[in-house]
């Protein structure tokens, strides 16, 4: 009876598993087909995409910088027009910026400075054929109550003075550029708007179903504007406005992502920088930021390391990258793609 039982058992046992074998092998089919697709609706960002971008995508093979200062009522204003424009973005910078971050220094404009992620994000929307129109705040930060006419007046008076008033109009803004634009999208008509690092003002506005579409870029590390974002989405989507959002995750960093993002920083400093940057303990075994680019004395282990930069501006270009891979608080670029394919989706 046993030797019959033990037959029967494993007739049954090599049955289950001449099926079990193929139904195992459809199923790691269909996890690796996943896996290569990239397959996240959650995450509507591919790290290890924007991990490799490089500026050479846009840099010089593309478009130029050559963009015209002017100032109107003391006030500062940077612009540049692509051959035939089919929109106009308005940039709003965040605290402690200026228009001219988002501009290489030229002969037209010696005083800008061209911030890394800045100056992407310009090169994306001209060689897409986005008129490109930046102001200066007034203060430090934007001025909630004060600014939105002063602004609004100025980009009135633009488009209609560079004949592009038949144009849909777009706005991005950064931190409190990001306010301010939330502010400004309820007193005039844009096609669509995205808010970067910043959560809006809509407890301050009346919201209806004629506001923009708006899509937020933020970074949920900060997990606290991420609450106020969550809400805001709803906010909007219950008065019938059309909203997204794009997640932005850190970066790790490797030996040649400063080179790779900082313009005028070679190979050989930036290999200095990641590894003083390991024996330090700023960055885990992964390459991933312990803190804040802002928080880290990256300067003072740099200084001390005799590890010197051809330009001074440089310092702040890897400040500005090392806030960027944290992914806590800073101007972004790498989702160029994704905003500007949102804005031509919404144009009107």
């Amino acid at each position: 009876m046993y030797n019959k039982g033990g037959n029967k058992w494993q007739k049954r046992l090599t049955k289950f598993r001449s099926i079990q074998l193929p139904l195992l092998i459809a199923v790691m089919a269909l996890m690796f087909v996943i896996a290569i697709l990239g397959i996240d609706k959650k995450k509507p960002t591919s790290q290890s995409t924007v991990t490799n971008q490089k500026m050479s995508n846009l840099d010089g093979s593309r478009v130029q910088f050559d963009p015209t200062v002017e100032f109107l009522n003391n006030t500062e204003v940077i612009w540049q027009i692509p051959d035939s424009p089919k929109s106009v973005l308005f940039l709003a910078h965040g605290c402690n910026g200026r228009a001219s971050n988002f501009w290489d220094k030229s002969p037209n404009c010696n005083h800008c400075v061209g911030l890394p992620e800045e100056r992407l994000i310009v090169l994306e929307a001209l060689a897409r054929k986005f008129a490109v129109l930046t102001v200066s705040s007034k203060g430090k930060c934007w001025s909630l109550m004060k600014e939105p006419l002063v602004v609004i007046r100025i980009i009135k008076w633009w488009v209609e003075k560079q004949n592009l008033e038949n144009l849909p109009l777009v706005a991005l803004g950064a931190s409190s550029g990001g306010y301010f634009v939330s502010m400004l999208a309820n007193k005039m008509k844009f096609s669509s708007i995205a808010l970067m690092i910043a959560e809006g003002v809509y407890d301050r506005i009346d919201i209806t179903n004629h506001y923009p579409p708006t899509i937020f870029v933020h970074m949920p590390k900060d997990n606290a504007r991420k609450k106020m974002i969550d809400v805001n989405l709803e906010v909007l989507r219950r008065e019938g406005v059309d909203v997204a959002e794009i997640e932005c995750m850190e970066l790790p960093l490797t030996s040649s992502f400063l080179a790779d993002r900082v313009p005028g920083l070679d190979l050989k400093i930036s290999v200095e920088l990641f590894d003083l940057f390991k024996e330090k303990g700023f960055v885990n075994k992964d390459g991933y930021l312990i803190n804040d680019g802002r928080v880290i004395p990256w300067k003072e282990a740099m200084s001390k390391r005799k590890i010197r930069l051809p330009n001074e501006l440089l310092m702040n270009y890897i400040q500005e990258e090392l806030n960027l891979a944290f992914a806590y608080h800073e101007m972004t670029s790498l989702q160029s793609e994704q905003i500007f394919d949102w804005f031509e989706a919404h144009l009107r």
